[in-house]
């Protein structure tokens, strides 16, 4: 009986372990107050140093280790710290930890991996984990990390940065499902070298005193993109899914800036909003403004929703120095900053005077989307970069002074997606050549062309809708002054303002003298109808409308591949719609197939049909008549 009860106590303590060892390759760090219990396994302890004073705990990896460790770290320390060298690859697991920084002894990190290696940061899925390192020291971040770093599982990690990063690689960063709140960093909330990849999980960055994530190159010349990004030193930054919040207040700060290029597919969402206004920069000695997304190189996306808000002087929805490339993703660019000027010794944060004869390099305007650059070389330019969309949705807004929606410094192609864009200044501009050949676009300057280029513009397929604001400015404007025109060669073309004298028309067109103002219209050819309505005319102010223009009354240029016919007053009720509602494909003036019913309305118009549809005995007041087009009666409305 004794030897059973014996027996039945060993087991009860093997249950609740009090007899089992720690696990191979591993350590574990308990951290409680200004003290932790640091556990070695056996069969690694000949290869740790451990040093420890307090809460600080240091341990070296001897190089004759030959296996991954883990270290665990859990409790809470309002003066501790967690450094760690070697030459291996190793994980460090976060399972619930609060530590803090205060008196630094080994660095002034929280978190100091200064291992060249992979090291896996796992957040344990259900664990909060927060680190604030030391108010002094020369620490590269809160959590640094010498080699790449891996951050995986589902846990909460929440990181103040004091002295600098709150978040430092030396090499490349990864992120899958884990979430990352940075409350507070002088310098950037996330920094890396190599390359930056995001699979999953949710970045919440604000309170920087630099950028939000920013991924540089670690040697002087970057590598092509490889397989898996084996050894790849781009400076590219990969968003393939997850969530990203990010709030830059800085001067001259960008939301996500790479080195390189920066890559959006999948089903991300980015919500990034700067206000921080621009700055003089005396090594480069030229303006220097804050931009949501920014690339050295290019920036290509196919997915995702993206919301860039820009409130700073001279602040950017997005900008790359290279090719720009659309082709899916829902887009929201707002802008509503001033124009910044500044000669290096004179600051205007909302400049009003005409640039025209300032150097470039003294003022950034407020723009949505830019891409490219234009480099003077003596009296001439070099091009460089350019601009591709093809698919997707884009809405910009912009409300600064020179506050262009869309910019090329090069080309620009439109090739499908829908874009809308309602700007101060040019609605969409290119340096040299634009081409439209497909897709829905609507562009309306409140103060400038609706659609501008310094090369031609080649109008070959797609809805295009443009408004320039009050004469003499036009709805589509090419450099005729250099030669240069626009050809129209396909789609629906709808211009209010007009197109520019010396055009080239390869398919049929129509043009009114005037147009009225927050009125529908309605294109109809062939069996196809297209219903626009106009916006708000300017009847003062000097050329641009003064900034309250909203539409050109100089007028109005419709082109479509058959003849079209226009009908004013029509009440939309139906069609596709576009550009916020202020267009509908298929919509305004219906034609009738009922025979007898087309006799009715001419006849005695007290019961009729729209394609079929009987509305009754009472004529609507919005009737005006029946017109035919293409051998078809239409019902007129208002």
């Amino acid at each position: 009986m004794k030897n059973t009860a014996i027996l039945f106590i060993m087991f009860a303590f093997a249950l609740c372990g009090v007899a089992q060892a720690q696990s191979d390759n591993s350590v574990e760090i308990v951290y409680n107050g200004t003290s932790a219990t640091v556990s070695v396994a056996d069969n690694i302890s000949q290869y740790l140093t451990v040093t420890q004073q307090g809460a600080h705990v240091s341990i070296a990896q001897s190089s004759d280790v030959a296996s991954e460790i883990t270290y665990t770290l859990s409790g809470t320390s309002t003066d501790g710290e967690f450094y760690m060298s070697g030459n291996y690859k190793a994980t460090v697991e976060l399972n619930g930890l609060t530590l803090t920084n205060a008196t630094p002894v080994y660095s002034g990190a929280a978190l100091h991996i200064q291992n060249g290696k992979r090291i896996n940061v796992k957040v344990i899925t259900g664990t909060t984990n927060t680190l604030v390192d030391a108010a002094s020291g020369s620490q590269k971040g809160c959590l640094y990390v010498k080699g790449h770093a891996e951050f995986k599982q589902q846990g909460t990690l929440n990181v103040v940065g004091n002295v600098k990063h709150a978040i430092k690689a030396g090499e490349y960063i990864s992120l899958k499902n884990a979430t990352l709140n940075i409350t507070s960093a002088v310098g950037d909330g996330i920094s890396c070298n190599q390359y930056f990849l995001m699979e999953s999980g949710t970045v919440n960055i604000s309170g920087t005193g630099d950028d939000g994530i920013q991924c540089d190159l670690e040697g002087d010349t970057a590598t092509a993109i490889t397989e898996d990004h084996e050894d790849e030193d781009s400076g590219n930054i990969y968003i393939e899914g997850g969530n990203i919040t990010i709030n830059c207040a800085a001067i001259a700060a960008k939301g996500i800036k790479a080195a390189g290029d920066i890559f959006i597919s999948g089903d991300p969402v980015i919500d990034v909003t700067t206000s921080g206004k621009g700055e003089w920069d005396e090594e480069d000695l030229e303006t220097s403004a804050a931009c949501g997304i920014s690339a050295d190189g290019d920036i290509d996306i196919s997915g995702g929703t993206l919301t860039l808000t820009a409130t700073g002087s001279g602040g950017k929805g997005m900008k790359c120095d290279s090719v720009l490339t659309i082709s899916g993703g829902d887009i929201t660019v707002t802008t509503s900053g001033g124009l910044y000027y500044n000669n290096g010794t004179t600051e205007n944060t909302n400049y009003t005077g005409n640039t025209d004869h300032i150097s470039s390099d003294y003022y950034s305007s407020p723009k949505g989307i830019k891409a490219g650059v234009k480099t003077q070389v003596g009296n001439s330019y070099t091009y460089g970069g350019g601009m591709v969309i093809s698919g997707g949705k884009v809405k910009v807004t912009t409300s600064g002074r020179n506050a262009e929606g869309i910019e090329s410094k090069n080309y620009l192609n439109i090739e499908g997606g829908e874009i809308f864009i309602n700007a101060y200044d040019d609605g969409i501009n290119s340096a040299q050549d634009m081409t439209i050949t497909g897709g829905y676009l609507y562009s309306h300057s409140n103060n400038n062309d609706g659609i501008d280029a310094n090369g031609n513009i080649y109008l070959n397929g797609g809805l295009v809708y443009a408004i320039g604001s009050r004469s003499p400015e036009l709805g589509i404007d090419a450099n005729s002054e250099e030669g240069k025109k626009v050809y129209v060669n396909g789609g629906v073309i709808i211009a209010v303002g007009g197109i520019e004298n010396g055009a080239s028309y390869n398919q049929p067109k129509i043009q009114q003298s005037s147009v009225s103002s927050n009125t529908w219209y309605t294109v109809t050819y062939d069996d196809n109808t297209v219903a626009f309505k106009t916006p708000t005319i300017s009847t003062g102010g000097g050329p641009g409308g003064g900034g309250h223009g909203g539409g050109n009354s100089s007028g109005l240029v419709i082109s479509a591949p058959s003849t079209p016919s226009l009908a004013t007053g029509n009440n939309v009720t139906d069609g596709t719609s576009y550009f916020e509602g202020n267009c509908y494909v298929g919509g305004g003036s219906v034609g009738i197939d009922d025979v007898e019913a087309e006799q009715q309305i001419v006849n005695d118009p007290r019961v009729f049909s729209i394609d079929g549809r009987y509305l009754g005995t009472e004529v609507p007041a919005t009737f005006r008549g029946v017109y035919i087009q293409n051998g078809k009666k239409h019902i007129k409305l208002q």
